[in-house]
């Protein structure tokens, strides 16, 4: 691919995830010439991006943080096999996080983010579409629908709040008896009574194989990356202009900060100060197993994710807030085993790979994609949470539209870096 040249075309993006490996592809199709920087290969086991339950949703509209979540912390917290649990050693550091997500509850405020969310993920199919096909791995996304399973017969009238903010957004759904959830998924064991069935949701099959997909198309096209640590920056009047590496310093021109949980403290050099923490998840991948699942289905109560996968059953969750250091408890992991073993009682569990990674959530569930406050020359594209496979192909496409001078395709006013 032809690369433009002269003062800014060439552009620096910080993390290959799955984020920043759609940005170097969009930036690319806009003429930049691009080099990608990050400590790992990209669709490696090290990046969030490898480990999520690998929905593709456009659909997914509904906040971390809800009206009444404020109740159902204290059993959460106390309950070992609760979706969320903070290590007390890190709950100061966590604290001012943890209240500004406690504020994100209040309704006015999650209409407004549900709206966000909206706004972002339903454009991910069309955004993927150019990407997978250039790259040829279209087989990796599939739209087979999302599944949202209740063991309690009421609970799709005890969801009338969520269900009504997606219906309200134009997504649609449908409610299901007990006997057309097992027409649906036989596989199920029957402890699950409803069920809600998202038709136009879908998922890849492999995420790690899906971002190292489009990394190496983009290298084909010309996209060099470098395996470097980023630890700072030298700045000019007008931004930075070099990145300060383990394996020394690259000058630049232009910056997408695209680096996952480790975009805070890189934004802090950069002038910005961004509320973000690591929301860290687990999974299980139980090798070779084949169910009989075919749809991507969520646990409603037990706040688990069963997925079929290129590699067997992978079951992902819960969320632990104990920072970017602090050594995994796999235990976590052992949990949605036993939990997994619920949802099917048929499982046969042989090779079992346990995994953890580290989400960069904001308080509020939305990503941070903006022009730096601070330096013209530096794009913010961080902070996806459980939606960064969702929203990766669009915040690459947006990124690149900000760094071509161009219109976004969506209102990015509620994505701005100094919302908080």
């Amino acid at each position: 691919m032809v690369t433009a040249t002269g003062p800014g075309r060439r552009i620096t993006v910080i993390g290959a995830g799955i984020v920043g490996v759609c940005s170097a592809n969009y930036l690319l199709r806009e003429g930049f010439d691009v080099e990608v920087i990050d400590p790992v290969l990209p669709g490696s086991e090290a990046q969030c991006s490898y480990g999520n339950a690998g929905g593709v949703c456009p659909g997914s509209c509904i906040p971390n943080a809800m009206p009444g979540l404020m109740k159902n912390i204290p059993k959460w917290l106390l309950d070992p096999e609760g979706p969320l649990f903070v290590r007390l050693s890190y709950l100061p550091q966590a604290l001012p996080w943890l209240l500004r997500y406690l504020a994100s509850a209040r309704k006015d405020r999650v209409i407004e983010i549900a709206d966000a969310m909206r706004s972002l993920h339903r454009l991910t199919f069309e955004c993927y579409e150019p990407l997978v096909r250039a790259a040829g791995c279209e087989d990796l996304i599939a739209k087979r629908g999302q599944l949202f399973v209740y063991e309690d017969p009421l609970g799709p009238e005890k969801s009338a709040f969520s269900l009504g903010l997606r219906r309200e957004r134009g997504v649609n759904f449908q409610i299901l008896d007990q006997d057309e959830l097992r027409q649906l998924e036989p596989s199920l064991a029957p402890i699950y009574r409803r069920a809600v069935y998202l038709p136009e949701q879908g998922q890849t099959k492999n995420p790690g194989r899906l971002v190292a997909s489009l990394a190496e198309h983009a290298a084909r096209q010309g996209v060099r990356f470098v395996r470097a640590t980023v630890m700072g920056f030298e700045t000019g009047p007008e931004g930075p202009t070099a990145i300060l590496t383990d394996a020394g310093k690259r000058p630049v021109e232009r910056i997408v900060l695209a680096a996952g949980a480790w975009s805070a403290e890189l934004a802090r050099k950069l002038g910005t100060r961004v509320p973000l923490d690591t929301e860290r998840g687990y999974h299980v991948m139980v090798m070779g197993a084949d169910v009989g699942l075919r749809i991507q289905t969520l646990s409603a109560e037990r706040k688990f994710v069963a997925a079929p996968m290129e590699e067997g059953l992978r079951l992902a969750g819960t969320v632990e807030i104990a920072g970017l250091k602090a050594p995994p408890n796999f235990a976590r992991a052992d949990i949605l085993l036993r939990l997994g073993r619920q949802m099917f009682p048929q499982l046969k569990v042989g090779e079992v790979k346990r995994w953890m990674g580290h989400r960069p959530g904001t308080p509020d569930s939305i990503p941070v994609i903006d022009t730096s406050p601070r330096y013209r020359n530096v794009f913010f594209a961080f902070g996806h949470g459980h939606q960064g496979l969702i929203a990766g192909s669009v915040t690459g496409r947006l990124i690149a539209e900000l760094a071509a001078g161009k219109n976004p395709s969506i209102d990015l006013t509620p994505f701005r870096a100094d919302r908080f």
